[in-house]
């Protein structure tokens, strides 16, 4: 069965992987930069700050800090104990697959990028229920899962456990801020 799947995802990351050019080259690794995104993440702490007032916006600003935190701690050490082989890394696909830039660690289950993307987009959604940015967000999100596909540093099947792992962290993490508002009187229970 293990092999089957892993024929299934190898013949999925081929197909995702093909369509290929310098324009798209460069788009997908400025959406794999981690740093460019400070801005998103600054516009969504602004709202926050805006929408919650500033001792709520503290408190959420810890959550999306120990979210991120775990989605990035996990997903390492998912990795490091899997032992799956990224794509740029995986000697049967040298030859037949494109790869835009090798990847530093030589593990790619699960993606970090991934998880950390959907665990950040799942929850700031959860906070504002507002349907233009959840689409946005899950958009961003989607783009930057998929963008690791495309450079050839994961697999579809690594990616989708990120995005598995960083959704459930989002919702665990939620559940927590909620139960954490009966401790602050101040703080409205309905977002």
């Amino acid at each position: 069965m293990i092999d089957f799947l892993e024929h299934i995802d190898i013949q999925l990351f081929l197909f995702l992987n093909q369509f290929q050019s310098e324009f798209w080259d460069s788009v997908m690794l400025f959406f794999s930069e981690k740093l460019v995104w400070i801005p998103l993440y600054a516009t969504v702490l602004f709202f926050i700050f805006r929408k919650f007032g500033w001792k709520h916006a503290l408190v959420l600003l810890a959550f999306f800090a120990v979210l991120i935190l775990a989605s990035d701690q996990i997903s390492f050490q998912l990795k490091q104990h899997t032992h799956r082989l990224r794509p740029c890394h995986d000697p049967r696909l040298e030859e037949i697959a494109h790869f835009v830039k090798k990847a530093s660690g030589k593990f790619g289950f699960v993606s970090g990028h991934a998880a950390n993307a959907y665990a950040f987009a799942f929850f700031s959604l959860l906070l504002f229920r507002n349907r233009t940015f959840s689409v946005g967000i899950l958009l961003w999100a989607t783009s930057v899962a998929y963008s690791r596909i495309y450079l050839g540093v994961h697999f579809p099947g690594d990616v989708l456990g990120g995005t598995l792992l960083g959704i459930a962290l989002a919702l665990f993490f939620n559940k927590l801020y909620q139960n954490t508002l009966r401790y602050f009187p101040k703080i409205p229970k309905k977002l």
